[in-house]
């Protein structure tokens, strides 16, 4: 017996000894110092050139839509990103020196941006997607910093604490969840591929942080990087597949895409909508006609899009042809009530109207979730979604959920092949309360 014991004293004490190796050494890992405050009047000078340059990054990165919260000051943060995990509040990123980001050095900002830790050592939760911005050059990362430091305007807003619970909200935990989760490298060019090809890559991969909505996430929050651009829920929408796997009848080209993200919307595949308009309006269309269409090559390489013209015109007259009002909608309760509420709009007889999609080739009608095409008809588009000048009415107080699931079931079942989304009615009362 006392051999017995003996023996569980030793394996205990080696367990011990390991365990505390394992967490001085994790520790010493997740621990980063702290970089000096830039002292007063010590900020450096920006060729003008570098400041519009850093224009034109944080407008593709979409900076200001994160870090403005409803009402506040642009760029001072408290906007909220409910995750799974808790919701998290977005920093001040204005150049006031005790609220916000105005006594950081170039070094501490390339650092946050490069590998998620802020001047004071913290680790930043991955909300604010470095993985993405580690991917961009040290001078683009500084050209936002010269845009941010010279043109956005000091705002004394402290940020509200994060709702997180234990374990969570313990940031150094997030050093384990880096190494095991994020590929924080540079963009390497890839040589097969032309320069406008990689141009669009390194935008795509890096500032506008594409797959940061469109590539399915694991248990820990993480992008599954085997999964890359296989499209995601997010916000009660669904995030396309921007590969091959596409739902959409129609592939999307080099020209659709770089359309698409220039105006928000294209002829054949509709508009910008929910999480992806301010994408759109708020940033990547300020970009340069030369950035969006190598951004367009790229994703249309993603997607390796293949219908020949021939073939992409019998499908748009078949569904012109599909989107004819029948005598039938007399009998047929959701095709009535589309051909009263829809059909004035989005019967385009032999010509797709740019802004009033088709919706026989919609990408909405088509995708494995009905979310997009509910959340359209709840709640309709604005002058901020979409294309500028066209608006959609929400029918929200119009239709109730039985009438709203009538038209989406109808739509599946007239203007595609796929099998039909399972109990609508219910999914239309769930995101009619989940987004007032």
């Amino acid at each position: 017996m006392k051999k017995i014991m003996k023996f569980i004293k030793k394996w205990l004490t080696v367990v011990f000894v390991v365990l505390v190796i394992g967490v001085v050494g994790f520790a010493i890992y997740a621990y980063e110092p702290s970089i000096e405050l830039m002292p007063a009047g010590s900020q450096p000078n920006f060729e003008p050139e570098v400041i519009e340059r850093g224009r034109l990054m944080a407008a593709a990165g979409n900076c200001a839509s994160c870090h403005t919260a409803a009402g506040g000051p642009p760029y001072a943060g408290n906007y909220a990103m409910p995750t799974d995990f808790g919701t998290i509040f977005s920093t001040n990123i204005t150049p006031d020196r005790e609220q916000g980001i105005g006594g950081w050095s170039p070094a501490a900002f390339l650092r946050a941006m490069r590998t998620g830790v802020d001047r004071e050592g913290n680790h930043l939760y991955p909300a604010f997607p470095y993985n993405h911005y580690a991917k961009m050059t040290e001078a683009d990362i500084l050209s936002i910093y010269a845009y941010i430091m010279t043109q956005v305007e000091p705002a004394q807003v402290a940020q509200k604490p994060n709702q997180l619970p234990f374990p969570f909200n313990q940031r150094y935990l997030q050093a384990g969840w880096k190494l095991v989760s994020v590929d924080l490298k540079p963009y390497q060019t890839d040589p097969q591929q032309s320069a406008v090809w990689n141009r669009g890559a390194y935008l795509v991969e890096g500032v506008t942080h594409c797959g940061a909505c469109h590539t399915p996430r694991n248990v820990i929050g993480a992008e599954q990087n085997d999964k890359k651009f296989a499209g995601a829920a997010v916000d009660g929408w669904s995030a396309p597949a921007l590969t091959a796997d596409n739902e959409s009848l129609l592939p999307w080209s080099a020209a659709d895409y770089s359309t698409y993200l220039k105006t928000g919307a294209t002829r054949l595949h509709g508009v910008a909508a929910g999480p992806m308009a301010p994408v759109v309006h708020a940033g990547l269309q300020k970009l340069p006609d030369e950035e969006l269409q190598a951004m367009g090559v790229y994703l249309a390489d993603l997607s390796g899009n293949g219908l020949t013209e021939a073939a992409t015109n019998d499908i748009i007259g078949a569904s012109l042809e599909q989107n004819k009002p029948r005598q039938s909608y007399r009998w047929d309760t959701g095709e009535r009530l589309y051909a009263t509420a829809c059909a004035a709009c989005h019967y385009n007889v032999e010509q797709i109207a740019e802004g009033r999609p088709d919706l026989g080739i919609n990408s909405a009608v088509h995708l494995h979730q009905p979310d997009n095409l509910i959340q359209v008809i709840l709640d309709g588009l604005d002058n901020e979604s979409g294309i500028t000048g066209v608006v959609m009415p929400g029918f929200r107080d119009a239709l109730n959920d039985q009438e709203v699931a009538l038209i989406v079931g109808y739509l599946r079942a007239t203007r595609t092949d796929k099998k039909p989304w399972p109990e609508l009615t219910k999914k239309v009362s769930e995101i009619r309360d989940l987004y007032p």
